[in-house]
């Protein structure tokens, strides 16, 4: 890879690990936004960079065109996973979120089986299934057991990893060749519509601190509009499939933010469950090509 390649996959993967961290300051009940104002700002905010980004390409005609396929990626890529995992990260760390997401290469592959993907029944996809399950079965256990995380918002976060994992092979296979900026950018856009209204009900009577706005602002501009325009220049330099490996990058970022900026527990099912989850998402992916997501 040249060292234009690596400087982009590792800022994707950075880019893709701080949103967690963005989310949960977004989101604080006492100073903070509603999940749906968070959603419903952070894709008005990347529609509006990657829309003119779309129409630069003369692309985003393409993916109006398809609006059958990108309605459907938009409600399991963002309109349900972004509120799901905000509203999860009221009651879960950023860390564990973002592990949790981690095994969205595991589902993809699962999905991929039920297609007829027959490379999945090989020994080394077979393996790091699962593994990764045991990984996310020790997460979840401990973390429930130990009291550390709420059962229902690690629920929340592994039904957005599914919707994750599938939104994109439907897309990929209902619109190929499509930019991927240009299916992105709708989506954005159908997706801030959507929770206008909510956003618009449930806008803080309180005090909205600093640090809430100033992560609405991150989280739509870089994790949101940039990211998005990063990866898939990332995917035109390396490949879909080499690309996607930054999932494994991204969750150590999360997790690492986590505890450094908001002195977040490093707890026992993150410690043993993490290096499972991310070995069982490589073995599980392999010859797959799943992007990364938050």
């Amino acid at each position: 890879m040249s060292r234009r390649g690596w400087f982009l996959f590792v800022l994707t993967g950075l880019l893709w690990g701080v949103p967690y961290l963005f989310i949960k300051v977004a989101v604080d009940p006492n100073n903070g936004f509603s999940p749906a104002a968070v959603v419903c700002l952070r894709t008005a905010i990347g529609a509006a960079i990657l829309i003119p980004w779309a129409i630069h390409q003369k692309s985003l005609g393409s993916a109006l065109r398809g609006i059958k396929y990108v309605a459907p990626y938009a409600l399991l890529e963002m309109i349900g996973p972004w509120i799901l995992i905000g509203t999860a990260e009221q009651k879960i760390s950023s860390g564990l979120a973002g592990l949790l997401v981690a095994s969205v290469p595991i589902w993809a592959t699962i999905f991929a089986s039920l297609k007829g993907d027959k490379t999945v029944w090989h020994h080394k996809r077979l393996f790091g299934i699962i593994l990764g399950f045991i990984g996310l079965v020790a997460v979840v256990g401990i973390e429930s057991i130990t009291g550390s995380a709420d059962p229902l918002s690690i629920a929340m976060v592994l039904v957005a990893s599914i919707g994750y994992s599938y939104a994109v092979m439907m897309v990929q296979s209902g619109l190929p060749g499509v930019s991927g900026i240009a299916i992105n950018a709708v989506a954005m856009a159908l997706t801030a519509f959507f929770y206008l209204p909510f956003t618009i009900a449930q806008w803080p009577t309180h005090h909205i601190s600093t640090n809430a706005i100033s992560a609405i602002i991150g989280l739509g501009v870089l994790s949101t509009g940039a990211a998005f325009a990063i990866f898939f220049t990332l995917t035109a330099i390396i490949g879909v499939a080499r690309a996607s490996l930054v999932t494994y990058l991204n969750t150590a970022f999360a997790v690492v933010l986590g505890v450094i900026i908001l002195g977040e527990p490093l707890t026992i099912g993150i410690i043993l469950g993490l290096p499972l989850v991310l070995i069982g998402s490589y073995f599980a992916s392999r010859k797959s090509e799943v992007r990364a997501n938050a």
